[in-house]
């Protein structure tokens, strides 16, 4: 299989579970799918087994240094694997603000565009969902 049809095949794997969390959070499927943490270890999966495939990895490649993490990146195997590491972390951290909603009774509303920013610039979908959460549980529940 193509370096290129690998790549594809592990960015549209999460798709279901993204619009899954979007139009049917509280769906069987969802829990089956998303919650449950399947999508997850098919992930962990394809990940591991593609740093298998690269062993040992490039020459000079190392975390130690910039010039060691780029090295790291040069060959087509270990950067679909790091762009798995993306999609399964985002998804993860997508599914943990559905469930954190739904725990706190906040409209599934509010959490879409978290979601989409979770599915394009990762840290910054998180980072939006906990100014929104606390915004709105602060307004819903304020301290005396």
């Amino acid at each position: 299989m193509s370096n290129e049809t690998l790549f594809l095949i592990a960015n549209n794997s999460v798709i279901p579970a993204w619009l899954l969390l979007a139009l049917a959070p509280r769906s069987l499927w969802t829990a089956r799918l998303v919650h449950s943490g399947a999508v997850f270890v098919l992930l962990g999966l394809a990940y591991g087994l593609l740093l298998l495939a690269d062993s040992p990895g490039p020459a000079n490649a190392n975390f130690s240094s910039l010039e060691g993490v780029t090295q790291i990146f040069t060959s087509p195997k270990t950067i679909i694997a790091a762009w798995i590491h993306y999609l399964a972390f985002d998804l993860f951290v997508g599914a943990w603000i559905v469930r954190d909603a739904q725990r706190h009774q906040l409209r599934h509303l509010y959490v879409l565009p978290s979601l989409v920013l979770t599915l394009m610039l990762g840290p910054l979908g998180l980072l939006s969902w906990l100014g929104l959460r606390w915004a709105l549980l602060k307004r819903h529940h304020p301290i005396a």
